[in-house]
């Protein structure tokens, strides 16, 4: 069965970065876009970036352009690159997987993703 499995999250002063890594199996990984989503306590979970099946695309949300990356390798992990962390970037992250076919860019709404994993902790503290 499919599985994507997170790591790398932590605790962060403000200013300071972390590596998030998703590890996919079960799925021919270069047939997915990826997406890494957040949520926090009392929020509903929202998009963060997402990243196309060959790499060649990318797409961010406002709040995270300019200090997130998101990258993959061509066997089966996606990473996000976080620089400059804010307190408000506190949440649980989550990847997730969707089978190539539409834009990238469509691809902004947990509904549009069709497996999850379970979620690493960020926190960050000012």
């Amino acid at each position: 069965q499919v599985q994507l499995v997170e790591s790398g999250g932590g605790l962060v002063q403000a200013g300071g970065s972390l590596r998030l890594s998703c590890a996919a199996s079960g799925l021919t990984f270069s047939w997915y876009d990826m997406g890494w989503f957040r949520q926090a306590p009392g929020k509903e979970r929202e998009f963060v970036a997402a990243i196309s099946w060959s790499g060649g695309s990318t797409y961010y949300a406002d709040s995270v352009k300019g200090r997130f990356t998101i990258s993959r390798d061509n066997v089966k992990t996606v990473y996000l690159q976080m620089n400059s962390l804010k307190p408000e970037d506190t949440a649980v992250y989550y990847c997730a997987a969707d089978l190539r076919g539409s834009s990238l860019y469509t691809k902004s709404s947990v509904k549009d993703y069709d497996f999850w994993g379970q979620g690493t902790q960020v926190t960050v503290s000012s």
